[in-house]
């Protein structure tokens, strides 16, 4: 035991001393440990993908307008023998301009080419109000693949009576929309979709469901939803086997809805 005593100071100082070698001795330890960490790590080259360059899409000059790889399927009267009624007749629908109106009792139309999963932009109004009964005002569909129905409703400020998941924007009696984006009755509006078609095995059981993302009027209101099936009125849905492309479909329920600007790309 030493036999002297340390003054307040010298007592100070070998603190502060014992206090910085240990401060430095763990900056140390933590930088040796920090480079041996990044002597681990890959080159920056490792993790750059030089195996797939995107293709050059030219984008249309507004976001409504088809970009260059897109399928225009309806920009006026000159594209409507891409369009047929469901047997095979042509189509009996009103065109004016770059629009097309639904004939009551026509029928639906469909595309003659197919398709399987999509971003689909597509335009609609519906007609007055006064034309229609309730539960039918502004009343349409887009039927992806003639089976998964995008509802189209006169839903603008809940002024129509209907169930919720078949009010504009819903998959109809599946999802309703996350909220109602709906425009005024006789304006044009807008749904721009991303579809992803069902995948069958082999033995023609379901592997993947479909899913559908939908922007109303510019506004999220499906997010990646599943789908349960094709579109049911009565019951409940469930897959059946169909091909991997099938037509795009416009449903005739008796409004004298109007389409128009109407172009798909296929993912």
């Amino acid at each position: 035991m030493l036999d002297f005593e340390l003054t307040a100071t010298q007592r100070k100082h070998i603190i502060t001393s014992l206090f910085t070698g240990v401060f430095v001795l763990g900056i140390s330890t933590l930088g040796s440990a920090q480079s041996e960490k990044e002597a681990k790590l890959p080159a920056p080259s490792a993790t750059e993908d030089w195996s797939f360059r995107p293709p050059l899409v030219t984008p249309g000059e507004t976001c409504t307008q088809p970009p260059s790889d897109a399928i225009v399927l309806f920009s006026g009267q000159s594209d409507l023998n891409k369009w047929e009624h469901p047997d095979g007749s042509p189509v009996k629908w009103k065109t004016d301009g770059d629009a097309i109106t639904i004939v009551p009792k026509a029928t639906d139309i469909r595309t003659k080419q197919k398709f399987g999963s999509m971003q689909l932009h597509l335009e609609w109004r519906t007609p007055d109000p006064s034309e229609d009964k309730d539960f039918n005002r502004g009343n349409s569909g887009v039927l992806i693949m003639g089976l998964y129905e995008l509802q189209i409703y006169e839903s603008w400020n809940y002024h129509t009576k209907i169930y919720y998941n078949g009010q504009a924007g819903s998959v109809y009696k599946q999802h309703a929309p996350l909220v109602n984006a709906a425009g005024k009755p006789q304006t044009w509006q807008t749904y721009d979709v991303v579809f992803e078609a069902p995948v069958f095995r082999a033995d023609k059981t379901l592997e993947k469901p479909a899913y559908m993302t939908v922007f109303h009027n510019n506004v999220l209101i499906l997010n990646h939803v599943e789908l349960k099936g094709p579109m049911v009125y009565q019951g409940y849905p469930k897959y059946q086997f169909h091909d991997a492309k099938l037509p795009l479909q416009l449903q005739e329920h008796g409004s004298r809805v109007s389409f128009r600007n109407i172009w798909v790309r296929e993912l």
